[in-house]
C-alpha cells in the first residue's frame, strides 16, 4: 500500500518588512508585534524581515538588529512594510534602497509605507498619481517633493488601491490592524487591538491631530495657564467669567489676548477640547448621551450640533463609520 502523507499545511499569507540602516525601530516593531500575535488569534501570517544584502542593519537607536533573508532571495510577498526614518531625505536618495524597494514590490501582491516609509514608496513611482500621508513633519516636503502625489496631511493613514501608507509612529500599528482586518475579519482585529492595549476605531481618515493640536501653541504664561486649567477638566460649567478670573485679568483683555494667540474666544477653546473629549468616548463605546454628559455638554442635542459643525457628520453616524478600521477607507 502506498504511505499515507499528511495533508499540506495551508500557505500563510507572507508579511516582508524591509529593514535599513537608520530605519526608525518603532516603525517596523509595531506593525510586526500586530502581525505575530495575529498568529496567536487566527492562522496568522509567515513574517519575514529583509535588508539588502542579508546582513544586520543598524536602527536610528543605535540598535543592531538581525534580519532573516536578503531582498534576492525573498521570495515573492503578500504585504510588503516600508518603514520610515528620520533622515527621510538622504536614506531614500540611496540608489541601492531604491533598488531593493522596487525589487519586492515587483514581488508584492499589496505594498505599505509606514511614517516617512512613504518617501521610499514616491522615489520608485509606486505612490505617482495616487493619494497618500506621512508623518505630519514631513507632509510639506513629501508634497513638494513628489508634486505627482495626493498627500493628506491629516489622515492617520490611507489606502489607494494595493498601495497603503500611514502618518508617524503608532499610526502604522492602526495601519496593520487594517490590514489584518482586512485579512481576517474585524473579530480577530479587534481581539489584537484588545491583547496590545490600543484602540481599533481609528479610522484612516480620522485626523493626526485633535482641534487642540492643530492650532498655534500658547505664547504666553497667561494663556498657557488657561489652556491648562482647561485642558485639566473641560467638562467643567466655564464662562469666560470664571476663566478671567483664574488669570485675575478682565473677560475683554483675555477674549482678545486667547484670539491673537490660539485663534479662539475663550468658550471656543472650551468647545473644541469639550469636543475632543466627547470623541474619546465614543471611540471607547459609550453612548451619544453618555459621551455628551461626561465631555460636558448640556444635552445630547448640543454635543451633536458641534459634532456635525467639525465633522460634518453626527456622533451616531461617526460611531457607525469608525466601528471598522477601514470601512470607506479606500481614496
Amino acid at each position: 500500500m502506498p504511505a499515507i502523507r499528511p495533508p499540506r499545511a495551508p500557505r500563510l499569507p507572507r508579511i516582508g518588512i524591509l529593514l535599513f540602516d537608520d530605519v526608525k525601530m518603532l516603525d517596523f516593531a509595531g506593525p510586526a508585534e500586530v502581525f505575530f500575535e495575529a498568529n496567536q488569534r487566527s492562522t496568522g501570517y509567515e513574517i519575514v524581515t529583509i535588508s539588502r544584502s542579508g546582513e544586520p542593519v543598524m536602527t536610528s537607536m543605535g540598535i543592531q538588529v538581525g534580519v532573516q533573508t536578503s531582498v534576492a532571495e525573498a521570495g515573492r510577498l503578500d504585504t510588503l512594510i516600508v518603514p520610515g526614518t528620520e533622515k527621510a531625505a538622504t536614506v531614500f536618495a540611496d540608489p541601492l534602497l531604491l533598488e531593493s524597494i522596487a525589487e519586492l514590490a515587483s514581488r508584492s501582491t499589496r505594498i505599505a509605507g509606514i511614517c516617512t516609509g512613504a518617501f521610499g514608496l514616491a522615489a520608485t513611482g509606486l505612490l505617482a498619481g495616487k493619494s497618500a500621508t506621512t508623518h505630519w513633519k514631513f507632509t510639506s516636503l513629501l508634497a513638494e517633493t513628489y508634486p505627482e502625489v495626493d498627500v493628506q496631511p491629516e489622515a492617520i493613514f490611507v489606502n489607494d488601491g494595493d498601495v497603503f501608507t500611514s502618518a508617524g509612529v503608532a499610526a502604522g500599528i492602526d495601519l496593520a490592524l487594517c490590514l489584518l482586518e482586512l485579512d481576517y475579519g474585524p473579530e480577530v482585529a479587534r481581539s489584537v487591538a484588545q491583547l496590545l492595549l490600543v484602540y481599533m476605531k481609528r479610522s484612516g481618515n480620522q485626523s493626526q491631530f485633535s482641534a487642540a493640536l492643530q492650532g498655534p501653541p500658547p505664547r504666553t504664561p497667561l494663556i498657557t495657564v488657561i489652556t491648562d486649567h482647561i485642558s485639566e477638566d473641560p467638562s467643567r460649567p466655564y464662562t469666560v467669567g470664571s476663566l478671567a478670573s483664574v488669570a485675575n485679568v478682565s473677560t475683554r483683555h483675555l477674549t482678545r489676548v486667547m484670539r491673537d494667540e490660539v485663534g479662539m474666544s475663550p468658550m471656543e477653546y472650551v468647545t473644541s477640547m469639550r469636543l475632543d473629549l466627547a470623541v474619546s468616548f465614543l471611540d471607547s463605546g459609550a453612548s451619544v448621551a453618555d459621551a455628551a454628559a461626561r465631555s460636558g455638554y448640556a444635552t445630547p442635542v448640543a454635543l451633536r450640533r458641534s459634532f456635525v459643525a467639525r465633522f460634518t457628520i453626527t456622533p451616531s453616524e461617526y460611531q457607525r463609520r469608525f466601528q471598522s478600521t477601514h470601512r470607506g477607507l479606500t481614496a
